[in-house]
């Protein structure tokens, strides 16, 4: 599958692809609910919140959250089972963090045995987004390097049985989501799995960056000043 072609990208085709995040370890109730509010006017596909935040009632959106958020390090085990809960409270996507020094140091086989313990929790219909932290194995490895531990990450994620690989959870001190990581998620799994782009994401042209690059669905918390730049 190729990548979309950014002149096709309407105001409602990008909205059909965010997840509108909330995931501030300070934010309120309030915050969720004024999170929800501005989902429903903006027509996003899904609304991501932290699952202790959970259950929410969105209008028509998708309920996603996280599991094993920010760091990864969480056993398998209590990464399936938060996701496990998630979904007992609404969730219908859980994006989680993988063991990103496992990733750098690569022990690939340990990555994709974390995503199997996550499948065999939450199974399909459940969507997985497996969040590589691509900016740290970049960071650590190189350019060339981290491209080929990104594409066989997501090689393996693929056979645990994910359906999206993910670039970044926003938090980590090396970065984001950039376009190097995204189109070398592209090369592996692009038309198998979805890829979702997110950290750092704040403007028009940055999501259209990322969508040409191969990404089919877009985090953001800023989701508003994103839509803004693109046209009815």
């Amino acid at each position: 599958m190729d990548a979309t072609p950014t002149a096709q990208l309407t105001r409602a085709r990008v909205a059909s692809m965010i997840d509108h995040t909330l995931l501030s370890p300070d934010a309120s109730r309030e915050d969720v609910q004024a999170c929800l509010d501005e989902a429903r006017e903006l027509g996003v596909k899904a609304v991501c919140v932290s699952p202790a935040m959970l259950p929410v009632r969105p209008d028509q959106q998708i309920v996603a959250t996280v599991a094993g958020f920010p760091s990864g390090k969480h056993h398998s085990l209590v990464k399936a089972m938060e996701g496990r809960l998630a979904v007992d409270q609404g969730a219908r996507e859980v994006d989680m963090v993988i063991d990103v020094g496992a990733a750098i140091a690569g022990l690939v086989d340990e990555v994709m045995a974390d995503v199997l313990a996550m499948r065999d929790a939450v199974p399909p219909p459940v969507v997985i987004k497996v969040i590589l932290e691509t900016a740290a194995i970049h960071k650590a490895l190189g350019d060339e390097a981290g491209d080929e531990r990104i594409e066989a990450l997501c090689h393996a994620v693929a056979r645990a049985g994910a359906d999206f690989v993910k670039t970044s959870t926003g938090f980590h001190p090396a970065g984001g989501a950039s376009v190097r990581a995204v189109e070398a998620m592209h090369r592996a799994v692009g038309g198998k799995l979805g890829i979702k782009a997110s950290g750092g994401i704040r403007d028009a042209d940055t999501a259209r960056a990322m969508i040409a690059a191969g990404a089919t669905r877009l985090g953001l918390s800023g989701s508003r000043a994103v839509l803004e730049g693109f046209s009815e």
